[in-house]
């Protein structure tokens, strides 16, 4: 089947309801911090890879095994396994570009059978978190360019892109994709995001539909 539209989504607050690292800073002692943190860099207030790191030293020590046991309390947002299947219906390619952690996000895909993912991974040794990352931090600039490289893989001019956040991070690939959408945002997302909605995710169908008739 040939590929006539690529949606990348955010993960944290926009595919599901929680922010992982917040989940896994419970068994930390360190939740209360970390969402601190996190809230300062979803306002745009704090650059996000040095909240990242900020965050991430915070869970040093916490076993590996705990980080699995978080994806028993995540929820996936109202409409958006709905959204997917749609999405997926309609030959779309639907794909996942997240400032969280590939140990949660590659189970999450797999569970509504999308293939294509962007995180971060945590640094483990000896069965603990170290309280490091490894690899490339997923950032504003990175979300941007996995749209860009991902819409190169399906052959896809940019304006056939969808692109879905709810923070500071998802900034630069809203304002890349051929259609940015703002869900559940934060005010400095709602006010640069083309499109904003709240509620359900697959309310994002009814804005690509519209955009789409309004382009032809």
């Amino acid at each position: 089947m040939t590929i006539s539209r690529l949606v990348v989504m955010d993960v944290d607050s926009t595919l599901i309801q929680q922010e992982v690292i917040e989940l896994i800073a419970a068994h930390a002692g360190t939740e209360e911090l970390v969402a601190a943190v996190t809230e300062k860099a979803m306002r745009g207030e704090i650059d996000f890879a040095q909240s990242l790191a900020q965050r991430v030293k915070t869970l040093q020590g916490v076993p590996v095994e705990k980080v699995h046991q978080v994806r028993e309390a995540i929820t996936f947002s109202p409409g958006a396994r709905e959204f997917i299947s749609e999405c997926q219906r309609r030959g779309w390619e639907v794909a996942l570009v997240s400032g969280g952690f590939e140990e949660i996000v590659a189970g999450l895909a797999a569970e509504v059978g999308i293939t294509k993912f962007r995180a971060n991974r945590l640094e483990v040794r000896d069965g603990v978190l170290t309280g490091a990352t490894t690899g490339p931090v997923v950032d504003r600039a990175y979300k941007a360019r996995v749209l860009r490289e991902l819409a190169a893989e399906c052959a896809l001019d940019m304006e056939h892109t969808v692109a879905i956040g709810d923070g500071a991070n998802d900034l630069d690939m809203i304002a890349a994709a051929g259609i940015g959408i703002a869900y559940n945002a934060k005010p400095l997302v709602r006010e640069q995001a083309p499109y904003s909605i709240t509620g359900r995710l697959d309310e994002a169908l009814s804005v690509i539909d519209n955009h789409q008739e309004k382009g032809q």
